[in-house]
């Protein structure tokens, strides 16, 4: 069984937009994440899979009725920040702080301990390694930061494929997003835009590979902007960013749903804590 994951957070939250978008802007732009969070869960529903959601504490804040949904659903909450800010641009405090008022703000709406946590733009890496102390100090159980491949915004390719504790026996277990191993590099086979912009046959057979050859679940993610064709195109973007962020947005929400029916998914705290 594989962990499938969501990272909630809206189409003009992403990290690529930050110096187009300031988060003061954020409650004047037009919102879509409930919509786009109703769609995931249906197709959950259909295939009676349930999903771990890291989800930003400025959306848990203003939709609680989406948050209390997304667990009497049967799903595990957890938290991907308050703010969506860069762990990696964050001084020692000021990130102590964003994940205790996310954890907290989560728990006191959902009723539920919420054990996870998600590092914007997997901005936890071998530079700032402290940051899973304070997620340990916080009183988290696992992180899905650190994600083992080269990206230009992200990425510790040293790093292990699989759940570790980068910070020794009594650290914080760590479970990266999933890779695949080729010729020497680790390359992305867990979701995200590479999910989108790739064949829907290149990321079924890194998965089964991850299955089979290595003998490991999967962790695969994706956000519910990508099931959102219909978002606002913002104007000013790079060619670069703009091909990342819009393109196959048509295309996504039949490719999960093919996933959904392709391999066996669940929570990531049932499958890698035992918390059945």
């Amino acid at each position: 069984m594989n962990a499938l994951t969501v990272d909630v957070e809206d189409y003009f939250q992403v990290s690529a937009f930050a110096n187009h978008i300031a988060p003061d802007d954020w409650p004047r732009m037009p919102c879509r994440v409930e919509r786009n969070v109703d769609l995931i869960l249906g197709l959950l529903a259909a295939h009676r899979t349930h999903a771990t959601f890291f989800t930003l504490g400025w959306i848990a804040e203003r939709y609680p009725a989406l948050v209390r949904r997304i667990v009497s659903e049967g799903h595990e909450l957890a938290s991907h920040g308050y703010a969506h800010q860069r762990a990696s641009q964050q001084t020692a405090d000021a990130f102590l702080h964003d994940i205790t008022i996310s954890k907290q703000l989560l728990e006191q709406l959902s009723g539920q301990p919420v054990l996870g946590y998600r590092a914007p733009s997997f901005s936890i890496g071998q530079a700032n390694l402290w940051a899973l102390d304070s997620l340990q100090q916080a009183g988290y159980h696992y992180s899905s930061s650190i994600y083992p491949i080269h990206h230009d915004h992200y990425g510790m390719p040293a790093a292990p494929r699989f759940a570790w504790r980068p910070r020794g026996a009594r650290g914080l277990l760590e479970l990266p997003v999933s890779t695949v191993r080729l010729l020497g590099r680790n390359l992305p086979a867990g979701g995200g835009g590479y999910f989108r912009l790739l064949p829907y046959a290149a990321s079924r057979w890194a998965l089964r590979r991850i299955n089979s050859h290595d003998g490991q679940a999967g962790i695969f993610y994706f956000h519910p902007w990508e099931l959102d064709p219909g978002q606002p195109v913002l104007p000013g973007i790079g060619l670069k960013t703009r091909m990342r962020h819009y393109l196959n947005l048509h295309r996504m929400e039949a490719r999960i749903n093919r996933l959904l029916g392709d391999f066996r998914w669940g929570r990531i705290d049932h499958i890698f804590l035992g918390h059945a």
